[in-house]
């Protein structure tokens, strides 16, 4: 079995690099991997390297290594991805746009005419879209602050789309909002419920100002369950995330649980979102890969008599996709059991 390989797409330039010798012993590749594939339509960074690295989130500890590579998106569909070895160690080649017959190239960044866009990302996009304009977790202090439904047109008990509602507290420099519940508080450790690091918002509507004032008039342009008086207004969010995500392992040690699966449920599994109560505070950035831990059950030793605790027992791995000051937003990446709520979540 060979080590030191790094895969592709951002990297790879770098695979000639001296200081490949120095990821020797992190980076192992994959038991079974294919000697070469050629990329499609729906693949992702991350996929192509699950196909050839033990460790996915390790392939841009190579690539970061070379400065000359700014931009991850080199990789297209059509293009030829092969596993060719120099002096005893294996390296990764390519031929573009699965040209067999052109000149192979060691993976570099050129200029290209295909749009970026075109280029493959390092996660499925669809797997954080419900994220992007609006958050699933609002702080005390968000709450407290948010605008609200004050009153509705025509005094109804009930809104919904199209109907006018009337809030306080709406800045002058936004037109479209969410409107949201606050729901259940999320604790800082869910078992002694003690500290709230915030709570579930339920989105409910967005809406359009029609009029500014104090209270304004808005419109409700869509709304998936009843509006109330009393519910909150937040700016809708249409600046999204990010596809491209430079997985790393956090700079410092943490260690944290998963406090909340939105939507209600207790268990996710790939590419389900859940928050960790970890966030800037703690040092963790986008990008950052938390493996989950799971308690090893108790059992009772069948000699002794006595009671023997089993090791925890990784359950997957998740990367950090959003981040607040005391808690983050995790996508779940692998996942070899269902994760559940509460789990630990540490270093990889």
């Amino acid at each position: 079995m060979f080590k030191g390989f790094l895969l592709p797409g951002l990297l790879v330039a770098a695979l000639f690099l001296p200081s490949m010798a120095a990821f020797a012993d992190t980076v192992t590749l994959k038991e079974g991997h294919p000697e070469s594939h050629t990329v499609v339509k729906g693949d992702t960074l991350w996929d192509i390297s699950a196909k050839f690295l033990q460790d996915p989130w390790r392939w841009p500890e190579i690539w970061e290594v070379n400065p000359e590579i700014e931009n991850p998106h080199l990789i297209y569909p059509g293009d030829l991805i092969f596993l060719s070895y120099v002096d005893g160690r294996p390296v990764l080649k390519m031929k573009r746009g699965g040209d067999h017959n052109s000149n192979t190239v060691i993976l570099s960044p050129y200029p290209r005419a295909s749009k970026l866009d075109h280029a493959i990302p390092t996660i499925p996009y669809d797997a954080i879209r419900q994220f992007l304009d609006h958050p699933t977790v609002m702080t005390p202090d968000e709450v407290k602050h948010a605008a609200y439904i004050a009153a509705s047109e025509e005094g109804r008990l009930i809104s919904g789309t199209a109907h006018k509602v009337y809030v306080r507290g709406i800045p002058n420099t936004y037109s479209d909002f969410d409107i949201v519940r606050p729901g259940r508080p999320y604790y800082n450790d869910p078992e002694r419920k003690k500290e709230i690091l915030g709570y579930e918002a339920i989105k409910l509507a967005t809406a359009r100002v029609e009029a500014f004032g104090d209270p304004a008039t808005l419109r409700i342009k869509h709304s998936s369950r009843e509006v109330l008086v009393g519910d909150r207004l937040i700016p809708s969010r249409r600046q999204g995330i990010s596809q491209n995500f430079k997985p790393k392992a956090p700079e410092q040690q943490v260690s944290g649980q998963i406090i909340s699966v939105p939507e209600g449920i207790t268990r996710v599994s790939q590419f389900q979102i859940a928050v960790v109560n970890l966030g800037t505070s703690h040092g963790l950035k986008v990008g950052n890969i938390l493996a989950v831990l799971q308690h090893g059950a108790q059992v009772r030793d069948p000699i002794t008599r006595k009671k023997v605790q089993l090791p925890d027992e990784r359950a997957g791995i998740m990367m950090v996709v959003r981040t607040l000051d005391r808690f983050s937003y995790a996508l779940v990446m692998e996942a070899s059991r269902d994760i559940r709520l509460y789990d630990m979540v540490k270093n990889p």
